[in-house]
């Protein structure tokens, strides 16, 4: 009986050697060579470019540039922005993406032959997954630990220093945390949080070398929320890097909104205390879009409900379900201002004309609100006692990172945030 083919060995060919009649084979050996030499992934993507006659750029799932072959700065510059003939092909490994390769042919319509361009990302996407693997693990081994804190799995300065150390971190001289949240305004792209994770760490160790970030999965979360832990950085110095997280990412993420909340510096044993007061000023701040940037000092009455933030969560929410979110719900469902109204009556001090000079719309209108909010919540403005439950109720909104945005009127005969009683 005769012997069947030979069993499949890798040293019996390579890519190169499999390529179809017409290709470079030197052009594309010298990507395998790379790749076999561990000469990194600009060389690789250098190799790659002349082999496709092309220009490229590759970025990893994060968006984060790993390596670029063009012809000039300005080439480099439209590849980034996506100018015509640009065109975006993701990187897959087992069906996982690991990032994107942006090209542009050299030639007008000298597209790469498929068969070669499947190659080439296929490499690619597998050395992307090579190098960065250990950095994704170092990433996610740091957001657990961060999650770690803020859920108060973790607990102790012995506890939390010893984690922080196989980390790599000295919590000796204790540490300030940030928690940085973006809202995008814009059609977002799968790792889109991963983005802007690497915009926001990148922004902090511009002025905190030692500064580490993860992503956070807290069920609450809304948008992209990052935490990012300072060691030993003093208040003067994570101010600095607060604003510096923000004018990064205000820079590379256009198209979002953000906002950034500080604790004050505490010891690796209260860290949990550091974290809940960087959420709470976080969460202050969603509420205010004129302060985007905000520290714990700054956020005045709210630092009185941290303990109910951070101890008994359900009791605050409860007092909101008793106290705003009716209005809230009221809002969203007829495009209502009723929150808003309450705000400004607060804020003037129960003046009704001056509430109606605040928000542009006339006395009557303002008092038929207010009476729609009695009717809601139970609660009436004109008493001491229903101002105070309703300022509290807003508090709590805030502070539990509850976003009021009105929605689309559905019911009929809605009109100037007016529903007809029934």
């Amino acid at each position: 009986m005769g012997e069947g083919p030979p069993a499949y060995n890798p040293s019996m060919s390579s890519p190169a050697q499999d390529a179809p009649a017409g290709f470079d084979l030197s052009a594309l050996q010298a990507i395998t060579d790379a790749v076999e030499s561990g000469a990194g992934l600009p060389e690789v993507v250098r190799a790659a470019a002349r082999a496709l006659e092309a220009s490229l750029v590759l970025a990893d799932r994060g968006g984060s540039v790993l390596a670029v072959a063009a012809r000039s700065p300005a080439d480099e510059a439209s590849l980034q922005d996506g100018a015509t003939g640009v065109t975006t092909l993701e990187l897959r490994v087992a069906d996982e993406p690991v990032g994107a390769l942006r090209l542009r042919p050299h030639a007008a319509g000298g597209d790469p032959p498929p068969a070669l361009l499947r190659l080439v990302t296929t490499l690619i996407g597998s050395e992307v997954e090579r190098v960065r693997a250990p950095a994704r693990a170092s990433q996610q081994a740091t957001s657990q630990f961060l999650a770690d804190v803020m859920e108060r799995r973790l607990t102790g300065g012995p506890a939390i220093g010893a984690r922080a150390e196989e980390l790599g971190l000295d919590l000796e001289s204790g540490a300030t945390v940030l928690v940085a949240r973006a809202h995008a305004h814009v059609p977002t792209e799968e790792g889109w949080r991963l983005r802007v994770l690497s915009v926001a760490e990148r922004g902090a160790r511009a002025v905190v070398a030692a500064a580490v970030a993860g992503v956070a999965e807290r069920d609450e979360a809304v948008g992209a929320e990052i935490v990012i832990l300072l060691p030993d950085a003093a208040p003067d110095l994570a101010a600095r890097c607060a604003d510096a997280v923000g004018r990064e990412l205000h820079t590379a993420l256009p198209g979002h909104s953000f906002t950034l909340g500080r604790s004050r510096p505490s010891q690796a044993a209260d860290l949990h205390r550091a974290a809940a007061e960087a959420l709470l000023a976080a969460n202050v701040a969603d509420g205010d879009p004129e302060q985007p940037i905000l520290a714990f000092e700054e956020t005045g009455a709210y630092r009185l409900l941290l303990s109910a933030m951070s101890e008994d969560p359900a009791e605050l929410q409860r007092f909101y379900a008793e106290t705003v979110e009716p209005l809230v719900a009221y809002d969203e469902q007829y495009e209502t201002d009723l929150v808003r109204t309450v705000e400004a009556f607060l804020e003037a001090d129960g003046n009704v004309a001056a509430t109606a000079q605040r928000l542009f719309t006339h006395r009557h209108t303002i008092r038929y609100r207010l009476e729609r909010v009695r009717e809601l919540s139970g609660l009436d403005v004109g008493s001491t006692d229903g101002r105070e439950k309703l300022s509290l109720g807003l508090k709590a909104m805030r502070v539990l990172g509850i976003v009021h945005r009105r929605g689309p009127a559905s019911e009929e005969g809605v009109s100037a945030g007016r529903v007809p009683r029934r």
